[in-house]
């Protein structure tokens, strides 16, 4: 499906360029009501690398931008705790009150049964988002050796400048070998006043063309009781026929049954053939945020492992699974559960 470079030759397995937040999590609670908080990092494109480190063993990097402030370093101490390599990113200096650049927060409740996930962005003028394209030494990055980069449409959706420096970073990724991903990520509060969806699809369309891998197919309806292998084909086959440099679309199916109760799949189409996971049906969620970040993850780790096409996208829904139940942005499982869970179906621990 993809070239791969080996191991040996490269310093860092995965690579992702994106925003890395410090979350607040009321936990049982509401924000507008709890009166204590626990924190986390968590970004859309770190989340990848992060599962990529902790739960998959492999050596990953993050590349980004923080304010140089308590906040900042607390936010790279929790990357750190998450096994991300820090060296790519871009500190930058703020006066005492954050007047120019500042780093980014969120505040997410959980939901439960019919009350949903609800949460709220601080994430305006932080430093990631005035990145601009020469910023990066990607050559220097690249250099040191990369099997997989990845970034999406949430790093690209932060600013009028941030989709030039992925598309900077994708050439430099795909000219040094590296295979590419883009995640058409879609958040409605990023591109409110500017253009809504319709521009968002410009954008990640512009992208996509430097890309191997997408994770997403527009246009097409990603649940598990309405998947069809022939509406799937339709989409994704419509978007090969726009994007010719493409080796792999993927998404995960999911079915929110209740704030509390999903059923999650997955599908991938790849050399013309499509393979689809094993349902995952009626699980317990704990936090969904994050999951469709383990998915990615889980099917990156498949392909990087040379699993072949269809445990990856096995791996990938048992990735989703687990993250569906581990608090934080960032899933708790370890490799021995995901594959015990992708190959039987039995999450029980070993003994």
């Amino acid at each position: 499906m993809l070239e791969i470079k080996a191991k040996t030759e490269c310093h860092w397995d995965a690579v992702s360029l994106g925003e890395v937040m410090l979350r607040f999590d009321p936990g049982d609670e509401r924000i507008h009501s709890t009166r204590t908080f626990r924190v986390w990092e968590g970004g859309g494109e770190y989340n990848v690398v992060r599962n990529l480190s902790k739960c998959f063993r492999q050596r990953t990097a993050i590349v980004t931008a923080l304010a140089d402030n308590q906040v900042g370093r607390l936010v790279e101490d929790l990357i750190l705790q998450g096994s991300v390599d820090v060296t790519n990113i871009l500190w930058r200096a703020t006066d005492g009150i954050c007047r120019d650049v500042r780093n980014g927060i969120y505040f997410m409740e959980r939901g439960f049964g019919v009350r949903p996930p609800t949460g709220c962005s601080d994430r305006g003028n932080t430093a990631v988002s005035q990145l601009s394209e020469g910023d990066i030494d990607w050559k220097a990055s690249f250099g040191r050796g990369v099997r997989w980069f990845h970034t999406g449409g949430i790093f690209a959706g932060l600013s009028e400048t941030t989709p030039a420096v992925a598309r900077e970073a994708m050439r430099a990724a795909r000219s040094s070998g590296a295979v590419v991903s883009y995640d058409l990520n879609y958040r409605d509060s990023l591109w409110s006043g500017r253009g809504g969806r319709a521009a968002a699809d410009e954008v990640n369309r512009e992208l996509t063309q430097f890309a191997d891998v997408v994770f997403g197919v527009e246009g097409f309806r990603a649940t598990t009781s309405g998947y069809t292998e022939i509406e799937f084909r339709r989409a994704v086959e419509k978007v090969f026929e726009r994007h010719s440099n493409l080796r792999a679309a993927v998404t995960i199916l999911r079915d929110i049954k209740s704030a509390s109760r999903h059923d999650v799949g997955g599908a991938v189409y790849a050399n013309g053939e499509i393979h689809t996971a094993k349902l995952l049906s009626d699980l317990d969620v704990l936090d969904r945020v994050g999951s469709g970040d383990a998915f990615a993850a889980g099917f990156i780790f498949g392909v990087l492992d040379g699993r072949g096409t269809q445990e990856a996208i096995d791996l990938a829904a048992a990735s989703a699974a687990f993250s569906l139940a581990s608090a934080g942005d960032g899933s708790s499982a370890t490799l021995t559960e995901v594959e015990r869970l992708s190959g039987s179906g039995d999450s029980l621990p070993i003994r």
